[in-house]
């Protein structure tokens, strides 16, 4: 190959990485990436430039490495952004993410080997090391080809094809700081684009002496009471678990609230919920935990609860928590699930509550317990589907089912083109779940408030599908049962519209219902 060529074949190499590199997107919900053959706003910008120093000037080798670290700096940003959904169920937020770094540190520390500690430093200053030295090659290879003539051609070539019809423009990085510098600018300067708080300041007297458990069932959407086919399917489910209310000596009335969110972000519904704030974007969410908040929980934490966060899914540092005012959180981590893997969070709902009781609920003497669990096991694409173990007492051992049943679910894949049967079986898994639960606990005074925290994906849900959501009210208490009816819910498992408020409102109306 001649010296052409390969000069050639370098330039289109740094060409192709650079843009690349401001590109990429996140292969759901893992770390990986992938290139969808976009091109970078950045990457046409410094060609420009490249082109236009190269009238008059080298660019020195002091100016490219400072070019390389922005530039590291950029991809670094586009990571974080495109990744942060997957790997932490939230846009990055930055004003309130790097406060809790410190913390963060100091928990990898603390769980980590020493050695395996310094292995993961190590490797971090290796990455950043052949970044800086990939990027410092390809970010002087196009400065070269600027001053080459011919080389200059192709250069023109890439940068105006941010300008040509059709091919599409990756959002840029620049816009991605932009937004966090105008979210840390607000916070700064107080002023704020999120609505007063409801009173905090229930007495909680019809309550008083039972354990609250607040239930955000993943995609429990209104499409099970919607759809016919779905209808006809969870029927036989959805009348056992009724049966399992009623059989422990409890009851139940039901309503539809409108969600902030639809097929995803979660957290998004549960901030909203908890804040009694309607959170529908990322924006309002990173300013309202920006500020000093009474939630549901400081109301229960004021009362006398034990407040605990059972969250099965969360690998992570979770700044809500601190938000929240939780007094104990138990992630992934902390449980310790050593069972068979089911979909993206190993662990299961029936599961997760076997080992909430065995280190809270059932312990002798205790405070009463406010216990917020959003369940992961109806998480998109809804298989595989774990079994339902009616020995709860199997579950936290190291075998907890049987291998025949383990087979069956695991045999049993999604079909992506039409996930309604897996959806249907979540939801069965779910409704026997939580029958079951109520049963083991039969004689446990508990005020459970079980509610979706939006619809499944449209695939599942149908074009035009509201944002509504089930809510039930599940206890033995009557008087708090005959107040919720009092403002608007139906006695009974099965919801009616119209809707009886927004997500963010339905906190007032049950804090008002759980007071005298």
């Amino acid at each position: 190959m001649s010296s052409r060529w390969r000069h050639g074949c370098a330039l289109v190499a740094a060409l192709l990485l650079l843009d690349v590199s401001l590109t990429f997107h996140n292969v759901w919900p893992t770390p990986a990436i992938s290139w969808r053959g976009e091109i970078s706003a950045e990457f046409g910008v410094y060609i420009l430039i490249s082109i236009w120093m190269s009238r008059s000037r080298v660019f020195s080798a002091a100016a490219l490495r400072w070019i390389t670290a922005v530039w590291i700096f950029f991809v670094l940003g586009r990571y974080a952004d495109v990744t942060a959904t997957a790997l932490f169920g939230r846009d990055i937020n930055l004003y309130w993410d790097l406060r809790f770094i410190p913390d963060v540190v100091s928990l990898l520390a603390k769980a980590a080997h020493i050695w395996r500690t310094i292995g993961v430093a190590a490797a971090v200053i290796v990455v950043l090391a052949i970044l800086y030295y990939v990027f410092r090659w390809a970010i002087g290879r196009v400065a070269a080809a600027a001053h080459d003539r011919r080389e200059r051609v192709v250069l023109a070539v890439a940068a105006a094809l941010v300008l040509v019809p059709g091919i599409p423009i990756a959002r840029p990085v620049t816009l991605t700081y932009a937004r966090q510098i105008g979210v840390a600018a607000r916070a700064i300067s107080g002023r704020t684009i999120v609505p007063a708080s409801p009173a905090m300041t229930s007495n909680l007297a019809r309550v008083k002496g039972a354990d609250v458990y607040l239930m955000f069932l993943e995609s429990y959407g209104a499409v099970t009471f919607d759809r016919p086919e779905f209808v006809r399917s969870l029927a036989a489910p959805r009348a056992a678990f009724d049966k399992a209310i009623h059989d422990t000596g409890r009851d139940v009335v039901s309503t539809f609230v409108e969600s902030p969110t639809f097929g995803g972000n979660s957290w998004l519904a549960h901030i909203s919920l908890m804040s009694g704030v309607e959170v529908r974007d990322p924006d309002v969410n990173a300013m309202l935990m920006a500020q000093k908040r009474e939630t549901v929980v400081t109301n229960f934490k004021r009362q006398g609860y034990r407040t605990v966060a059972l969250m099965p899914g969360l690998w992570q540092a979770w700044p809500e928590g601190g938000f929240y005012g939780f007094d104990e959180i138990y992630g992934g981590v902390r449980l310790d699930y050593q069972g068979p893997e089911f979909g993206w969070f190993d662990s299961t709902d029936q599961w997760a509550l076997a080992k909430f009781d065995a280190v809270e609920a059932d312990a002798a003497a205790r405070p009463r317990l406010f216990m917020f669990f959003p369940t992961i096991s109806t998480h998109t694409p809804f298989r595989p589907t774990p079994p339902y173990q009616p020995d709860w007492s199997r579950l936290l051992t190291d075998q907890p089912y049987d291998q025949a049943s383990l087979d069956r679910s695991f045999d049993a894949t999604p079909d992506w083109l039409n996930l309604g049967p897996s959806y249907v079986d979540a939801m069965t898994y779910s409704y026997t779940t939580l029958a079951g639960y109520l049963r083991k606990n039969a004689d446990r005074d508990v005020v459970l408030i079980l509610l979706g925290d939006h619809q499944p994906p449209a695939l599942v849900s149908g074009e035009g599908a509201p944002w509504d959501v089930p809510v039930h009210v599940i206890t033995g208490r009557r008087d708090v049962l005959d107040a919720l009816a009092a403002k608007g819910f139906r006695r009974g498992l099965t919801p009616s519209r119209p809707d009886l408020s927004k997500m963010n409102a339905l906190l007032p109306i049950l804090l008002d219902a759980f007071a005298r």
